[in-house]
């Protein structure tokens, strides 16, 4: 063991010294950057366009309903048919014709409406312009049966259940939210980051195979600390790589967006109901937003998740490290590498699908145990506050389960990488881990 500090330099020393590594390093952030600065751009020009519609309101129900907008005018028609509207549309190039009957009864309005246009319209458009008509229908639809519309909206009270838990905790959906997506972010992190550094050390192990560079190494290191030295120095050349990546990112975002104007919320949905909530709620939902960031356990899943990103990685990087060493190329990967890459999926599946509804439920526990799984599952599950003990036990089985699957990786990574010429089976690689 007292080669694996050289071992682990000189494979971190060997990937950061790369061209091809140097060149992904500084380049990823440039095409991240690039491609969220055109959708910004894209989304802007997208926004700028007029939409303009005509209104042909034969039944005169709607006539001062219509209220144009920067980004949608409305234009009136009269004393005009249908067919002479839509000659007109299509001559003016409008967006689109707005056809309101005039019929005997509302309920026979409702069903006669209709939205002609060149092509399929705008979800949102058609929402929007539909939720109008129905307000205004009903509003109408309950005047018609002595019904005052006003009073029912004031007599009308919304409830939303104050949450709290059995101590006289308060929680809140807004703290909810909070929990899943960090959970989400974390595992999302954790999948991506298995996939892409996962890789490197296989195709690292192939490379060396390949030039018969390992039959030199071999020969005074061993196979158990050659495997744990490349798996370590790959690691630390991941993170390095990952930690650039993220000071390029915010430093050229901030540099876009201040150099370009570039506004990447600007007319989403969100900023515009922040532009119309900012005199009265904007402020109230920050505060709300911060005091559930500071009821969340900060200190524990920050450890937590480290410990779990940690395991998790080297736990997966062994499996990788064996594929390497028991193929010639990377095609000859792809049978070995479904049986690595179903129990991830499937840890994502189980977040998703099952915390989300019952963090606490019996299959979100078993599978926040096994350790293939319980990286991604249970730092989904502890910001919803799983017991120390439980974190400590999950923990303490996914490194044992790292050591151990060392051992067998290192009994795999002792014959394959002295085997050339050969595909393997699993057959040959359970009786390599029997030699």
């Amino acid at each position: 063991m007292n080669h694996l500090p050289l071992i682990i330099k000189r494979e971190y020393l060997t990937k950061i010294r790369n061209k091809s590594f140097i060149v992904m390093t500084f380049l990823s952030p440039l095409i991240f950057v690039g491609i969220f600065a055109l959708v910004a751009y894209l989304s802007s020009l997208n926004n700028d366009t007029v939409r303009k519609i005509s209104v042909l309101d034969e039944s005169g129900l709607f006539l001062e309903d219509f209220s144009s907008t920067p980004h949608l005018q409305y234009k009136m028609l009269s004393d005009t048919n249908l067919e002479d509207a839509k000659k007109e549309a299509e001559t003016e190039e409008v967006y689109g014709l707005l056809y309101i009957p005039k019929t005997g009864d509302l309920e026979g309005l409702s069903k006669e409406i209709t939205f002609y246009s060149e092509d399929s319209p705008s979800l949102s458009l058609m929402g929007d312009i539909n939720d109008m008509l129905e307000s205004k229908v009903n509003t109408l639809k309950l005047k018609e049966s002595g019904i005052d519309s006003e009073t029912i909206k004031e007599l009308h009270i919304n409830i939303s259940a104050n949450q709290e838990t059995f101590k006289g905790k308060e929680t809140s959906k807004l703290g909810s939210g909070l929990k899943l997506a960090f959970g989400g972010a974390a595992g999302y992190l954790l999948f991506m980051f298995i996939i892409i550094y996962g890789n490197m050390i296989m195709r690292s192990v192939i490379e060396e195979k390949t030039s018969r560079v390992i039959e030199v190494i071999i020969s005074s290191v061993k196979p158990r600390v050659l495997l744990l030295g490349k798996i370590f120095g790959t690691t630390l050349a991941g993170i390095t790589q990952f930690v650039v990546w993220v000071v390029l990112i915010l430093v050229l975002m901030t540099v876009v967006t201040s150099v370009f104007g570039i506004d990447p919320s600007a007319g989403s949905p969100s900023q515009q109901v922040l532009e119309n909530s900012v005199n009265g709620g904007t402020q109230q939902i920050l505060n709300d937003v911060m005091i559930e960031i500071n009821n969340l356990p900060i200190a524990n899943l920050i450890i937590m998740f480290l410990l779990f990103f940690v395991g998790g990685y080297l736990l997966y990087a062994s499996l990788y490290a064996s594929v390497g060493a028991a193929v010639d190329s990377e095609t000859d990967t792809q049978q070995f590498m479904m049986p690595i890459l179903m129990p991830l999926i499937l840890a994502v599946y189980v977040g998703f699908f099952t915390v989300i509804d019952n963090p606490h439920g019996t299959v979100s526990q078993v599978f926040s145990y096994i350790p293939f799984t319980s990286p991604v599952v249970m730092l989904m599950r502890i910001p919803f506050g799983v017991p120390l003990w439980q974190q400590i036990v999950s923990v303490v089985i996914l490194f044992a389960s790292f050591i151990a699957m060392v051992w067998f990786a290192a009994k795999i990574y002792r014959v394959g990488i002295l085997m050339y010429g050969k595909k393997p089976t699993y057959k040959e690689i359970f009786k390599w881990l029997k030699y």
